[in-house]
């Protein structure tokens, strides 16, 4: 079963999401794994659109590439410019960029709950669109 690493810049949202859906969507093809250039705690945000989807991802922890395990990832697939422009050197494994907007970035200035909650609604569909065609994807940028 080949290893998918989802990388952001703190694996608070973004990375998280797309972990959970994958696990989800396409858990029984592949091992999906996510981590951070930096750590900045799991968004409550994050889990809460998640959940509203049946998709539980509120036992996830924010970590480090430093804190995985020692595995060989098949494809990293960085989902922010930041962690695509700092990614850490994976031997052996292919690197794909999938940019998705950054909810907490978007919303640091809304007070109302709803435009809040669509934003990260959107970017959570995104993702769910990005996973469920994940193999068409991999194929293009086959090792």
């Amino acid at each position: 079963m080949k290893n998918i690493l989802f990388l952001c810049t703190g694996n608070s949202c973004r990375s998280q999401m797309a972990e959970g859906w994958a696990k989800k969507l396409k858990g029984e093809k592949y091992s999906f794994y996510s981590a951070g250039t930096k750590k900045h705690g799991l968004n409550p945000y994050a889990v809460k659109v998640m959940d509203e989807v049946g998709v539980d991802i509120s036992s996830h922890q924010s970590k480090t590439v430093d804190e995985l395990p020692n595995i060989h990832f098949d494809y990293v697939i960085t989902v922010c410019s930041d962690a695509h422009e700092t990614c850490p050197y994976f031997p052996g494994g292919k690197i794909i960029h999938k940019g998705f907007d950054d909810p907490p970035r978007l919303t640091k200035n809304l007070t109302d709950e709803n435009q809040i909650l669509f934003i990260y609604r959107r970017v959570r569909d995104e993702i769910k669109e990005f996973i469920t065609h994940i193999e068409s994807e991999l194929r293009e940028n086959e090792i």
